[in-house]
């Protein structure tokens, strides 16, 4: 029973924080330029999460940076806590950059959450910067499919609440889910992410962290080796 107690303590605090994170985010038209902007992703080996951030400038789309992080995670895995297991590695994988991002966009939700502070709001306010959410599948919400055509878009709703776009970002593939996590509304937030497609179904620089995380994962599983004598 002590075990059961203690999660549900865990949880209890966990959504005092979301909540108090929540009440800072600010969905607003963008009004900072963007000139740097980076990618994040995150990989998991036993209690290992691995974060990934790509940086590029923007919009040419030139990778000019690019920075892992490996830490032991002691935080559970928990559907709606997620910003609690990754969120600490993340941010540090972008203040390793040796420039700062004037947009973060992050492989998970912004608002498009619960409590309105997904992975993407969660990192915006700790770092107080540009944050959207480009998720590969649907947490909440109903939506209509969006047409065919790279482009097309549809409007993702939560309780009567508009909390994200539904973006074809390549023809005839599997959408992505679109949601503002911080200092940027859902229009602006389309308008990045298209502007970061290239011919892949994934924004490059959520792309780029994304395999950069899978790399570093693949070396944690390797076997070690021993020294040459």
């Amino acid at each position: 029973m002590r075990g059961i107690a203690n999660f549900a303590d865990i949880i209890s605090e966990a959504k005092e924080i979301q909540n108090s994170l929540a009440a800072k985010v600010e969905i607003v038209a963008l009004h900072r330029a963007i000139k740097l902007v980076a990618g994040v992703d995150a990989s998991f080996y036993g209690d290992s999460v691995t974060g990934s951030a790509c940086l590029f400038t923007y919009p040419a789309l030139n990778k000019i940076g690019e920075v892992s992080i490996t830490q032991k995670t002691s935080f559970p895995y928990i559907p709606g806590f997620l910003s609690f297991r990754e969120a600490p590695t993340l941010i540090e994988a972008i203040r390793g950059l040796r420039h700062r991002p004037d947009a973060i966009i992050v492989d998970g939700q912004g608002i498009a959450h619960p409590r309105r502070i997904g992975l993407a709001s969660h990192i915006g306010i700790l770092l107080n910067t540009v944050s959207i959410g480009a998720a590969k599948s649907r947490f909440i919400g109903t939506y209509e499919e969006p047409g065919r055509e790279k482009g097309s878009r549809s409007y993702l709703f939560d309780a009567g609440e508009c909390v994200g776009a539904v973006l074809r970002s390549r023809t005839a593939v599997k959408p992505l889910f679109i949601s503002p996590g911080h200092l940027i509304d859902i229009d602006g937030a389309v308008d990045v992410i298209l502007s970061c497609l290239s011919r892949y179904r994934l924004p490059e620089p959520t792309r780029c962290a994304h395999n950069t995380a899978a790399r570093a994962r693949s070396i944690l599983k390797r076997p070690s080796v021993p020294l040459s004598e």
